[in-house]
């Protein structure tokens, strides 16, 4: 992490009163010397009210003669300039207080002037003209000015990096301080040494300083640096792995810098590190550049090497190695200018990451690695080393160094005890390479679920899917470690344990409420108002509101979702054991990826089996060919020879798709399926293959989401399964669909105790009410899928979208959930198989069943398919057999319909169950579409 606001709280005046008071009139107290110091008094509550103070102060001075006193009032103006981001002035100003204190003869305030000017000095990148006024100040002080002087010098060589000599200056200058009751000296050095403890990842340490230093600041009234100390705890809060935590602290800094009219881009920085830190690499990288460009235009300009810095670790994280590499030059070259050599190590550190994918020599890499490693862990940098060392393992590999790849494996495992989030993740990674290295299985596994802990232990944390789902990357290396070793073994056992222990793991703990919910609920509303005057514009001809608008109350959305709080203990992976005993009859299939191969293990009356299905490159286009195929029939294309020639087409492709992925399956097609699906074949159109058109079958996220939703769900003690019970379903029809409310009112006499929302009447607020522990609802709406952000995926009400974010502020999720709305049942993919969209949010807020189709449904085309799906439901079929019955009631002439049908799918879990028997035969029950497209 960076320094956050290590040097800023010993910017300010040391000179403090035991509460704020009314900003003092000038003309009320004429003596220069008062005016003086009430100026650094208001340094840290009102900078510009400080800046007013000490110019009068100046004037007052020189009428009076009074140099003594022009020299305080002349630092008190630098300090506040300091806070408003005027440097240049500021080192004007202090430069005058300096040569002012000496004319005077008041060596104190000499000392004092040349410990801001060494800060400033410092703040511009001059590290060494910055250590030298510090030692200046320090040699014309004794007794509580030289303490002072002594902690403004530790501060320097904090910010260059000599921690070990900045920690003994701290050490020598805190005593003084109590012994004196110097409280906001003490505070600032609290402050300062809390960053240094962070930096070294000492966490207790730094949380104790730092809170230290804000009770200390907020007793006597420095609220601006109370915040700066938050901030710094928020730094604190992310390497803990709290991230909900961390971005409210920032938020709440954010809020007080804004107030103070002093934004400081310093904090786009550490805000850039914690998304990292959660896997938001794009996020990370977009914020660590507009970091670069304030602190280029306005800011500090020690501070542009380590935006630099940030920026090239958000590229190298992203993937775009060459960029990290321009950024990482840029930063060193700056750090080697400003003196910083200790920072130019994490530079160089960082260009290393990125030469790394593009297979440089393994000498000259292992040699730099190796030089890193030992400057960060003689400077102090913990974390740093670790990743050197990883590097240098990996290094060693490539040149067959046995002894040195075990060497460095050893000591960056040795480095998980530090206790931050990173270091147990990384350390544990390094101690199951290590063991895999000496040939050790059970250390390697006992590695590799000890660091999978760690990264279950963080997503607990997390309220937010958003995050749950990216930290999800961050354990993607242990997984694929496990996995590999399980697939070269060939047991079908062990690959499904590791492919389910790294698949779909933000769908485990539900989500928790956000804290700020009035803030939330107004965000949403703020959403929904400027869709319905977009709406209203397109319809008038008028324009409508602009994008940036909608980005911006989108975006504080997603501001207050994130500070949301997790669950605080991960839950349970379900064993192949539990999977075994649940499946009963039914046979379990799950997708694998690894290495650019696709797998499949089947699970099926307690026996496993892993079958090689070959490479994944061409799977996307085969399973796009199906879809345009459906597309094609769907919407009623072409002439009724045409029709028929697509669905020739479009059956074989089927066929070719289906033996790729089932090559070897269980034949028997009375008995129902659950399929996990990999990434790449998620989109498959499953309903459309041979081996499960006329079978009951379940998609789930995972094998545990799937044991979830069959087993756990209504087992939980929330008493959800009760609710449930007692309530009523809920229909629903969306605006703009004349066959909606028409499917609504067929689905009311099959249900005649619901409740049914329709237009105007179907609005959120009525929606999410009705929907919160219902057992079963069915919403005839317009779907909207976003894939810039699929969490703004929503279902378009009367007043507007009823987004994944609204969603998630149900209590319960009803059991059953219906969507046949267009594409409902379309899913985001990220990183570990981790699924974003309607259907995901569903399930891990507690719904045991979605039905959902993957396919654009033309208004009128879902009625009769849909009516005897829920007169199948009211009869008793678990929705996967009642699905597998409507499909085979399809009228096969109806091409438009049979494809329509062939889009929807029964996703989570509940009651596979068995077949329904015999399947229900065409000629007694043939459901065709009245609609011609």
């Amino acid at each position: 992490m960076g320094r956050a606001r290590a040097g800023a709280a010993a910017a300010v005046a040391p000179r403090s009163r035991a509460a704020p008071t009314a900003h003092p009139d000038p003309a009320d107290d004429p003596d220069p010397a008062g005016l003086a110091a009430a100026a650094l008094d208001e340094v840290g509550r009102d900078p510009r009210h400080a800046l007013t103070l000490a110019d009068r102060a100046v004037s007052v001075a020189h009428r009076d003669h009074d140099t003594a006193a022009a020299a305080t009032a002349h630092r008190a103006a630098a300090l506040a300039l300091r806070e408003l981001g005027d440097l240049s002035t500021a080192e004007r100003r202090v430069r005058n207080a300096v040569r002012a204190a000496v004319r005077a003869g008041a060596s104190a305030t000499a000392a004092e002037a040349r410990m801001t000017l060494a800060f400033l000095l410092l703040e511009a990148g001059r590290a060494r003209a910055a250590l030298h006024q510090a030692d200046l100040a320090v040699h014309a002080s004794t007794g509580l000015a030289a303490a002072r002087a002594a902690s403004q010098r530790a501060l320097v060589l904090q910010r260059i990096g000599r921690l070990d000599e900045a920690l003994a200056g701290y050490g020598d200058a805190l005593p003084v301080f109590r012994r004196h009751h110097d409280r906001l000296w003490e505070a600032r050095l609290l402050n300062n040494r809390g960053r240094l403890h962070t930096d070294r990842g000492d966490l207790a340490r730094a949380a104790a300083d730092l809170s230290g230093s804000r009770a200390l600041l907020l007793d006597a009234g420095m609220t601006s640096l109370a915040a700066d100390a938050a901030w710094n705890l928020a730094v604190v809060a992310t390497l803990a792995g709290d991230i909900p935590l961390a971005l409210a602290r920032f938020d709440d800094v954010h809020t007080e810098h804004v107030a103070r009219g002093t934004p400081n881009p310093q904090l786009r920085i550490d805000r850039a590190e914690t998304l990292l830190v959660v896997g938001l690499t794009g996020e990370a990288v977009a914020e660590a550049a507009a970091a670069v460009d304030a602190v280029a235009a306005a800011g500090p300009q020690v501070d542009l090497p380590h935006a630099l810095l940030v920026l090239a670790q958000a590229h190298a994280a992203h993937g775009d190695h060459a960029a990290a590499a321009e950024a990482a030059r840029r930063a060193r070259r700056l750090f080697r200018r400003q003196h910083r050599h200790h920072w130019a190590a994490l530079a160089d550190l960082t260009a290393l990451r990125a030469a790394e994918p593009a297979a440089p020599p393994a000498a000259p890499l292992l040699r730099d690695a190796l030089r890193t490693a030992d400057r960060v862990r003689r400077i102090g940098w913990p974390l740093a080393e670790m990743d050197a060392r990883l590097i240098a393992a990996r290094a060693a590999a490539r040149r067959g160094d046995t002894v040195v790849r075990r060497e460095q494996l050893t000591r960056a495992a040795e480095l998980r005890r530090l206790g931050t989030v990173d270091s147990r993740l990384r350390g544990w990674y390094a101690r199951a390479l290590l063991a895999d290295e000496l040939g050790d299985r059970r250390g390697f596994r006992v590695a590799l679920r000890a660091g999978l802990r760690v990264l279950d232990e963080q997503q607990a944390l997390l309220g937010a899917t958003e995050l749950r789902v990216a930290v999800s990357a961050v354990g993607a290396d242990l997984v694929g470690l496990g996995l590999g070793h399980a697939l070269a073994a060939g047991r079908a056992r062990d690959v499904l344990r590791w492919a389910d222990l790294g698949r779909a793991r933000a769908t485990r703990p539900r989500p928790a409420r956000p804290p700020q919910d009035a803030a939330l609920t107004r965000a949403l509303a703020t959403v929904r108002q400027l869709h319905a005057h977009t709406v209203a514009a397109q319809l008038d001809g008028d324009p409508a509101p602009p994008a940036a608008e909608r980005r911006r109350a989108e975006q504080e959305v997603v501001a207050v979702s994130r500070t949301a709080a997790g669950p605080g203990a991960p839950a349970d992976a379900a064993t192949p054991e539990l999977l075994a005993a649940t499946l009963g009859d039914a046979v379990l299939t799950e997708f694998v990826e690894h290495g650019g191969q696709l797998y499949r293990v089947d699970l099926s009356d307690g026996r496993f089996s892993l079958h090689r299905l070959g490479p994944l490159a061409e799977l996307p286009a085969q399973i796009a060919h199906v879809h345009f195929g459906l597309r094609r029939l769907t919407t009623g294309f072409g002439t009724g020879r045409s029709r028929r020639a697509t669905d020739d087409a479009l059956r074989a492709a089927a066929a070719r798709l289906g033996a790729r992925l089932f090559d070897g399956a269980d034949p028997d097609l009375s008995r129902p399926v659950v399929v996990v699906p990999s990434a790449t074949v998620h989109a498959v159109p499953w309903a459309l293959l041979p081996g499960l058109w006329p079978r009951p079958f379940l998609v789930a996220p995972s094998a545990a989401a799937w044991y979830r939703a069959t087993v756990v769900s209504d087992a939980a003690g929330s008493g959800a399964g009760r609710d449930r019970a007692a309530r009523v379903p809920v229909l629903v029809a969306g605006p703009g669909l004349p066959a909606a409310v028409a499917e609504i009112a067929a689905l009311h006499r099959v249900m005649p105790t619901a409740t049914v929302l329709t237009p105007p009447h179907a609005t959120t607020d009525a929606v999410l009410t009705a929907l919160d522990g219902a057992p079963l609802a069915h919403l005839a709406v317009h779907g909207l899928l976003r894939t810039d952000n699929p969490l703004f995926s929503a279902l378009l009400l009367d007043d507007g979208p009823l987004t994944i974010y609204d969603l998630e502020r149900l209590r319960a999720a009803p059991g059953t959930v219906v969507l046949p709305s267009c594409r409902s049942g379309v899913s985001a993919t990220r990183a570990g198989d981790e699924l974003l969209g309607l259907v995901a949010a569903l399930l891990s807020l507690g719904a045991r069943t979605v039905v959902a189709t993957a396919l654009e449904t033309p208004d009128g085309a879902t009625g009769a398919l849909m009516e005897l799906f829920h007169r199948e439901l009211a009869a008793g079929c678990a929705p996967p057999a009642a699905l597998a019955r409507v499909r085979g009631a399809v009228d096969p002439g109806d091409l438009a319909l049979a494809a329509t049908a062939a889009g929807f799918t029964c996703f989570g879990g509940s009651g596979t169950g068995a077949a329904a028997p015999g399947l229900v035969e065409p000629q007694a029950a043939r459901v065709s579409s009245t609609e011609r497209h």
